[in-house]
């Protein structure tokens, strides 16, 4: 299917960079090339799949005729859907499906390859660590990297709810949705003491009102938040009591 041969991948970070180009190349798909995509996928046409390479490009074809496939395959028949629903509805659905197929991908080199439990842990870190296609073709994906701007520049972060440790500067680093995030986070204002953000600091995120604080405006600490797996501020905490 593909014009030129691409090496198989057989380490942690050889599959990752596959995931990458391919990942990169379905984004391209459903962002940049879009109307061109959109074209592509008459529903008159027979089941069509939806395919990226890890030279970062794409294309819509019929799905390989070998089973079992030499790859897991995209799902069938993207174009059946197209004329049924929004586009921009359409466009989440096959980014969800895209979703799906690169993770099976990056799997299966690893089945394939006979990665242990610590190098599967290690691969999806890496990948959990970038937004979904989803996140990116929805417009969410800049939320989702907030949490996890953190662990990108080498701070420590809570596993559950939204609680971080904000560093000075968020990459921005696969940032598809073309938005700056540095200037959003440089924004940012403590709800309890109204100062700015600044480097270094621990912060922590309510989960009612989404307002974040300095943890040592609401006396929490990193080793407190650690426990914590859904944060009231004090406020929000207050309204819930009289209630």
């Amino acid at each position: 299917m593909e014009g030129i041969p691409h090496p198989i991948p057989r380490t942690v970070e050889e599959v990752f960079t596959d995931f990458q180009g391919r990942r990169a190349g379905l984004i391209m798909a459903l962002t940049t090339d879009v109307e061109k995509f959109y074209q592509q996928c008459g529903p008159e046409k027979e089941n069509l799949c939806l395919y990226g390479f890890p030279n970062e490009t794409w294309e819509v074809n019929l799905p390989v005729e070998e089973v079992p496939p030499e790859l897991p395959e995209p799902a069938l028949g993207i174009n059946f859907a197209r004329d049924g629903m929004q586009e921009k509805d359409w466009l989440s659905l096959v980014a969800v499906h895209s979703d799906s197929w690169l993770l099976a991908v990056a799997f299966y080199f690893g089945a394939r390859f006979g990665f242990g439990k610590t190098e599967r842990k290690r691969l999806f870190q890496m990948i959990n660590d970038l937004p979904t296609i989803f996140e990116v073709v929805t417009g969410s994906a800049k939320q989702s990297k907030d949490q996890s701007a953190a662990h990108n520049n080498g701070s420590k972060s809570k596993a559950c709810g939204k609680v971080v440790l904000k560093m000075s500067a968020p990459l921005k680093e696969e940032d598809e949705s073309g938005e700056e995030e540095e200037d959003d986070e440089q924004g940012a204002t403590c709800g309890a003491c109204g100062d700015n953000y600044a480097s270094d600091e621990f912060w922590i995120c309510c989960d009612m009102c989404e307002r974040w604080f300095h943890g040592k405006c609401v006396k929490i600490t990193p080793a407190k938040a650690e426990h914590i797996k859904q944060y009231k501020c004090p406020s929000c905490s207050n309204k819930r009591t009289r209630v």
